[in-house]
């Protein structure tokens, strides 16, 4: 669960270096993301009403004090460290894995996909530099700079959303529950340290902001991680009866998104192709692949998939915008960049749990509950099937956590739990397009 980073002790993160049995830190993480789950469903749907001030300073001092621990949760952050690394060593990660400089302490610390060139943005890849300048040939303090700058992203989107729902107590409490103690999130982004936090908090500044401040940090977010950009709908749809407005902020966001993707070079968008035509084990597109090559015989069938999953994903915005025709008082940009990036996190053939974070940033804006049930439960169910999501030193015999929850188990019930939605959305879409009897004309 928490790779050891080599550097003297007295160095943070700190830890006290303990290794119990893998068998009881298994349970214990599965016992705490259960237990995470249904504590938020129930104080989502609860009378309960703390101040929720309270709650975002909970929630920013729990955040500040794990910058100071290790990651957990999986190795992606070694390969963070590497791939700034790379930069500071004159190579360019989008080319040059970390297997290239295998000596290397920090290049050689990598775990998992040390053969694979960087799929993330190049701002995400200019945050990696940076704290590889601070911290050197040291892999523990490298990870600090990245804790520090992940903290301060995570606490930064805390107060953009308090400051959003300033005036209504209520929404200020969701937000704070969806957000800053949300038990899931803080698990994952903020102990997990995923460089979605980055692109989050850009992209909820974007959505606060206007004109050409918006469409930069719209920008800068894409620059973070690509599939942001789905956020951008939002205030395409919030902006399209006003043209010139639209224009400043698409052409600003499109202009930043370009100038950032051209200084890195020509094989920047490499992996992120070879990435588009995977499918992940837990997710339903698993188990209609396995369909397709029992029908058909062996194949990826990435095309079908992928041409799949967009109309899957039209379909599924369709249905839920239909199911709530209206947004909460406020801009619609929220609400529909909520919808958007809900749709996608059902419908994409590769899904991780800590792309959810967008989803629950969305939805602290938008308020919307039904949809944020249907979060809980697939970000809980998805977390359960990547335990551990770090394949080392995992006890051979809970390999069956790989073989039976994650590739079977995990993709029926997201399925299911894809199903009720859909039943969910046709049901309240029809409901909400029927006559009131108070509006039928009189006999």
């Amino acid at each position: 669960m928490v790779p050891r980073l080599a550097g003297p002790s007295w160095q943070p993160p700190f830890s006290l270096d303990l290794r119990p049995d893998g068998h009881l830190v298994i349970a214990m993480a599965a016992a705490a993301i259960v237990l995470g789950g249904l504590g938020l469903a129930g104080a989502l749907r609860s009378r309960w009403r703390p101040d929720p001030r309270w709650l975002l300073a909970a929630g920013c001092v729990v955040a500040a004090l794990l910058a100071f621990l290790p990651p957990s949760g999986s190795a992606d952050h070694l390969n963070y460290a590497a791939y700034g690394r790379l930069v500071t060593l004159g190579q360019n990660p989008y080319a040059v894995p970390p297997t290239a400089l295998p000596a290397d302490p920090v290049t050689g610390a990598v775990e998992e996909w040390a053969g694979v060139t960087s799929v993330y943005g190049p701002v995400a890849t200019a945050v990696q530099a940076l704290a590889s300048l601070v911290g050197g040939d040291s892999v523990r303090l490298t990870i600090l700079v990245m804790a520090l700058v992940n903290a301060a992203a995570f606490i930064g989107t805390a107060l953009l959303l308090h400051r959003f729902t300033q005036g209504d107590a209520d929404l200020q409490r969701r937000a704070a529950l969806l957000w800053a103690v949300n038990p899931l999130m803080i698990y994952h982004l903020s102990a997990g340290m995923h460089v979605d936090t980055l692109a989050i908090a850009c992209m909820v500044a974007a959505l606060m902001a206007r004109g050409a401040s918006s469409g930069l940090l719209l920008g800068v977010g894409i620059g973070v991680k690509l599939n942001a950009g789905l956020v951008a709908l939002g205030p395409a749809w919030e902006l399209r009866r006003s043209p010139g407005r639209l224009a400043v902020v698409a052409g600003t966001a499109t202009a930043t998104v370009l100038v950032i993707y051209g200084l890195a070079g020509s094989h920047v968008l490499d992996q992120v192709g070879a990435a588009s035509k995977k499918v992940s084990l837990a997710t339903p597109w698993q188990l209609a692949k396995g369909g397709l090559q029992t029908v058909f015989g062996p194949g990826a069938y990435s095309t079908w998939i992928q041409v799949g999953s967009l109309l899957m994903l039209a379909g599924l915005a369709w249905l839920i915008l239909r199911a709530l025709p209206g947004a909460p008082s406020g801009d619609t940009a929220p609400a529909v960049a909520a919808v958007m990036v809900v749709a996608w996190l059902f419908a994409a053939p590769y899904a991780l749990p800590w792309y959810d974070g967008l989803a629950f940033a969305l939805l602290a804006m938008a308020s919307w509950p039904v949809l944020e049930g249907f979060m809980v439960a697939r970000v809980t169910i998805l977390s359960l099937g990547y335990l551990p999501a770090r394949e080392a030193l995992r006890p051979e015999d809970l390999l069956w956590l790989k073989t039976l929850l994650r590739e079977r188990v995990v993709p029926w019930s997201l399925l299911a739990l894809t199903l009720a939605l859909v039943w969910w959305a046709v049901s309240a879409g029809a409901r909400a397009r029927r006559p009131s009897a108070s509006a039928a004309p009189p006999p």
